[in-house]
Parts: structure tokens; C-alpha cells; sequence
């Protein structure tokens, strides 16, 4: 299957590696692996590009009943305004933003993720748009898609707790 290619000024490898000097040919190809990857992991794995760096995707389960798609997505600490969950077509975006708690002292160490976080999805089948239910509880948000047998539209949907 052919890929769409982005070109950006100055090859992959001249950014990342300004000294050494790779012929033209080498580091087309490796700038042309690099957005395949990049793409393939954008739309296939629900995560967000290579080259957006500021983004992370949270852990999620995504399983198929008979009727319906449910996504499951490990959200803890988050408040349901703060999470947006769109549905366009057959593709699921939840995002949000974990912002930084405000504390005295020193930090010493930290693993926490903070940020802005994007969770993607492509379904199969188009999906009962008015009929999506996404709901947050002890820091999972369970968002259920009814598969429809018509064409999906845009919609906002609010999470619940």
C-alpha cells in the first residue's frame, strides 16, 4: 500500500544528526520511512504522530461487543470537563490536558505525565452517533459506540460521572 509523503525542509537525519553528511538518496529514504512510520502509528495504533512530541496517548482498551464498540481509557485524576471526546466520520479522538499540581518544596522526582494527551482510534463501521455514551468513574472513561448500518456525523459528546 502506497503512503502520503510530507516533505519538510532539511532531511531527517541532517536535523538530527547536523554533522554528518549523508548523500541525497540515503536520507530521502529514511525521511520517507520515518513519516510511513509515523503515519502508521498516527492511524492504526490511535497514537498521535512521531513528530508531536508534546503529545502522549493514555492506555486504552478498545473491544467489540455485538452491537456496539467500547473504549476504555485510563484517565486518573482527570475532571469530565476537562476531557473531549469527538467522534467524526469513523474516527474516535479523546483528548484533554493533565495539568501540573501546585505543591511547596522541592521536587525531587517525578513520573507523572502532564500535558496535553490525544487517544485515537479509527472504527470499522460507521456508528449511531446520537446513541454515544461516554462516562468517567474512579479514573476510567468508558466511551460506548453503537454500530449504526447508515453514515456517521460530527458530533460533541459529554462525559458524564
Amino acid at each position: 500500500m502506497n503512503m502520503p509523503v510530507r516533505r519538510r525542509t532539511g532531511s531527517l537525519l541532517e536535523r538530527a544528526l547536523p554533522s554528518l553528511q549523508w548523500g541525497e538518496p540515503i536520507a530521502a529514504e529514511f525521511d520517507d520511512l520515518y513519516e510511513r512510520m509515523s503515519h502508521l502509528l498516527e492511524t492504526v495504533g490511535g497514537m498521535p504522530a512521531l513528530s508531536e512530541r508534546t503529545h502522549w496517548a493514555p492506555l486504552a482498551d478498545l473491544h467489540e461487543t455485538d452491537d456496539a464498540y467500547v473504549v476504555e481509557a485510563e484517565l486518573p485524576g482527570m475532571k469530565r470537563d476537562g476531557i473531549d471526546v469527538e467522534i467524526t466520520d469513523r474516527d474516535l479522538r479523546i483528548s484533554g490536558e493533565y495539568k501540573e499540581c501546585q505543591r511547596e518544596g522541592v521536587l525531587r522526582r517525578s513520573t507523572r505525565r502532564t500535558g496535553r494527551f490525544e487517544y485515537r482510534s479509527t472504527l470499522p463501521v460507521d456508528v449511531k452517533t446520537e446513541d454515544i455514551k461516554a462516562n468517567l468513574t474512579d479514573g476510567v472513561l468508558t466511551v460506548t459506540l453503537p454500530k449504526a448500518a447508515r453514515a456517521a456525523t460530527s458530533r460533541h459528546i459529554d462525559v458524564t460521572t
